[in-house]
């Protein structure tokens, strides 16, 4: 059971392992429609990599509907895998008659939530991992089966963290199915007084404060990228920044105040609490995505006082 990108390594790899697992179903989110009104609705991500392995798919939104816990039960299943799936009912996930588990992209119990990529960079960390976990009612609380370790590069971003993760992850969700398959898993409980929370993100949460220091913004940035993306606004519109990196400028400007914009010898940067942040890739609203120089090139210094809020 998964929707995003996230999860198709896992799907592709319990396949590839035809000799030990047969996939019975894979349960994803409906097709969403696109843009354009003349465009077929898009297939999930799962969906996709499932159909070309020629696997049986079954889509549902609502997963407390009493015909899909029917639809689980019908496909006796020994184990039900998840990542980067819906909350579910005790009702479907006791389905599975050995266990169902999930692929969480932190090292449980630290960030627990929606969005645990994200906030692992948010914050600054620099080691995460995954976790295989079994089910239980609160959300990310279950027994921990399995543990991987990997480094947080200092310029990685949310996008390039988590395809890492994703294959990290792949081949975790094999071993804790081969353990489950043989009886040899064990299990240890989370301490919950380690427990830290990763939540979803929304547009109040994603919005950069320039009050804060270079290194703090960086982090945003990165932990943002390169989806849903850090914004700010200039000039009452809306910007999405998807990288930047802490600089150093010639020009004489501690007085400026934060968020204040400034071009120095043909390069964007914005200021922090105590320094300065280039911007490097942007997009400013109702245009498209642009490296800094290409946004150079039409920005108008006489419009006005440049400053990001």
């Amino acid at each position: 059971m998964g929707t995003p990108e996230f999860a198709v390594p896992s799907l592709q790899a319990i396949a590839a392992e035809k000799e030990k697992f047969e996939i019975v179903l894979v349960v994803t989110g409906s097709d969403k429609p696109r843009k354009s009104k003349h465009a077929d609705a898009e297939p999930s991500a799962v969906k996709q990599a499932a159909l070309a392995l020629t696997l049986p798919v079954y889509e549902v939104d609502d997963v407390t509907r009493s015909d899909f816990a029917e639809t689980v039960a019908a496909c006796r299943a020994d184990a039900i895998v998840v990542a980067a799936f819906r909350i579910l009912p005790p009702a479907v996930y006791e389905q599975a008659a050995l266990g169902a588990f999930n692929l969480h992209a932190s090292l449980l119990p630290a960030y627990r939530g929606a969005a645990p990529i994200n906030w692992a960079i948010i914050r600054g960390e620099g080691e995460t991992g995954v976790t295989t976990f079994f089910l239980q009612q609160r959300v990310d609380t279950g027994t921990i089966i399995l543990q991987k370790k990997t480094l947080i590069a200092p310029g990685e971003n949310a996008s390039e963290l988590a395809h890492r993760l994703s294959v990290i992850g792949a081949r975790l969700v094999v071993d804790t199915l081969q353990s489950i398959a043989s009886g040899s898993v064990e299990v240890s409980s989370q301490n919950d007084a380690l427990a830290s929370r990763a939540p979803k993100l929304t547009r109040d949460n994603t919005r950069l404060d320039w009050s804060q220091p270079v290194s703090a913004l960086h982090d945003f940035i990165r932990g943002l990228a390169l989806k849903p993306a850090a914004w700010t606004t200039l000039r009452g519109k809306t910007m999405k920044i998807f990288r930047a990196a802490p600089a150093e400028i010639s020009v004489e400007t501690a007085s400026a105040p934060a968020g204040t914009l400034c071009v120095d010898q043909g390069r964007l940067y914005a200021k922090g609490s105590d320094g300065w942040l280039e911007l490097l890739s942007l997009q400013l609203e109702g245009r498209k995505p642009m490296e800094a120089s290409e946004f150079l090139r039409g920005f108008r210094h006489d419009a006005g006082p440049a400053l990001l809020v």
